[in-house]
């Protein structure tokens, strides 16, 4: 079953550049972002507030760190 609404064509364009391919529809364009709002793995969900913690406290290494080390220069 099917069901139309009614969008922007701001939001309508918005949903076209965000298709993966040709083939994708507005379906699946608003089915991935849909997905990304849902509850996540409460395991993941545990890692990512430590990691949260953690980058609060000024535990982490910048990008511009992690460059040098893994730099072949």
């Amino acid at each position: 079953m099917f069901t139309t609404i009614k969008i922007s064509k701001e939001l309508r364009d918005r949903l076209e550049r965000m298709k993966m391919n040709d083939g994708e529809t507005y379906e699946g364009v608003i089915d991935d972002l849909m997905e990304d709002h849902l509850e996540l793995n409460p395991e993941f969900r545990k890692k990512l507030e430590s990691r949260e913690k953690e980058a609060k406290a000024g535990k982490f290494v910048s990008f511009s760190e992690v460059k040098k080390r893994y730099s072949k220069d």
